[in-house]
């Protein structure tokens, strides 16, 4: 089954290549501006979806676990949610930093780990280099626009920002985006098999949807049709292994609660935050700070399910 999964994300990965080349030449060409209203609709409809099983996980994580009150599942996790809010409001340098680094391992991680078996501290390195190219490459490609983004999430510590300038004059970005392929090489050639194209495949689609697009649209192509979707393959395979077709309308199923109710608030946060910073920029703040909000009880969740399940 393993290889299965493994030749369904290799013909993803294609597949979104191929999109990726397409899409991208077609915005740049015809300099079209994407809205980010349409990054926050594709990023509730398809890209929250990929978490919005956790509750299931969470009830199979308390059955190891023997907890019978699965209310207090709901409890933590909500209160991961606002905390993590809450510190954001209060220390978003911090936050931002903390939010980068654990996005760059989630990425590399989901997006790869399910051509190894192997889990050394060796390999969840190269997973956190390889799904910081995620982070790198719009910083890279587009400097001034990342940091605007930045400026809008509420960090206004100018030392981070001189820092950030230092490393963009004296091209450690590159450096790093240089590291961060080494790490992909690493990963493609260890106990190589052909499936492992796939590797390459997502590295030029995101070197190519950063290079031709603002880093809004960039990451919304990638976080929705990249790395959801391949977690939702994962998801699918877990429902339902005998029977994709089934698997898939179990999933949408189950996932539709959590995702209706992520975009109601949402909606609400966007109506009180439009007040205060405007309409575009309200749905930064929204996608950025929810989604880290989201992004730490979601790994947490994780990690502990699956050093339990072993």
């Amino acid at each position: 089954m393993s290889q299965f999964i493994k030749k369904i994300n290799f013909n993803h990965s294609f597949i979104f290549f191929i999109f990726c080349n397409i899409f991208s030449l077609l915005i740049f060409k015809m300099n079209i501006n994407i809205s980010p209203l349409i990054c926050l609709f594709l990023i509730l409809l398809i890209g929250v979806s990929h978490g919005s099983l956790d509750h299931i996980k969470g009830k199979k994580l308390f059955e190891i676990l023997k907890i019978k009150n699965i209310s207090s599942f709901y409890l933590i996790y909500i209160l991961i949610t606002f905390f993590i809010i809450i510190l954001w409001i209060f220390l978003p340098t911090f936050s931002l930093i903390i939010f980068l680094i654990v996005a760059s391992f989630h990425f590399g991680k989901e997006d790869t780990d399910f051509l190894f078996f192997e889990r050394s501290y060796l390999i969840q390195l190269m997973y956190l280099l390889k799904g910081s190219l995620v982070i790198l490459a719009p910083m890279y490609f587009h400097f001034d626009e990342t940091i605007s983004i930045f400026k809008l999430l509420l960090v206004e510590n100018e030392t981070f920002y001189t820092i950030l300038s230092f490393v963009e004059e004296k091209n450690i970005l590159l450096l790093s985006i240089i590291i961060s392929s080494i790490s992909s090489i690493y990963l493609f050639t260890k106990q190589f098999e052909i499936k492992k194209f796939t590797i390459f495949l997502d590295y030029f689609s995101i070197i190519l949807l950063n290079y031709f697009l603002s880093p809004l649209v960039a990451f919304t192509m990638y976080f929705c049709f990249l790395h959801s979707i391949r977690h939702s393959i994962t998801l699918v395979f877990e429902i339902d292994k005998n029977n994709l077709k089934n698997g898939v309308l179990t999933f949408i199923k189950k996932a539709m609660p959590l995702t209706f109710l992520t975009a109601v608030l949402c909606i609400v946060g966007l109506y009180f935050l439009n007040k205060n910073y405007g309409f575009d920029n309200s749905i930064l703040k929204l996608i950025f700070i929810g989604l880290a909000s989201l992004t730490f009880p979601h790994i947490l969740l994780e990690y502990l399910l699956e050093k339990n399940e072993k």
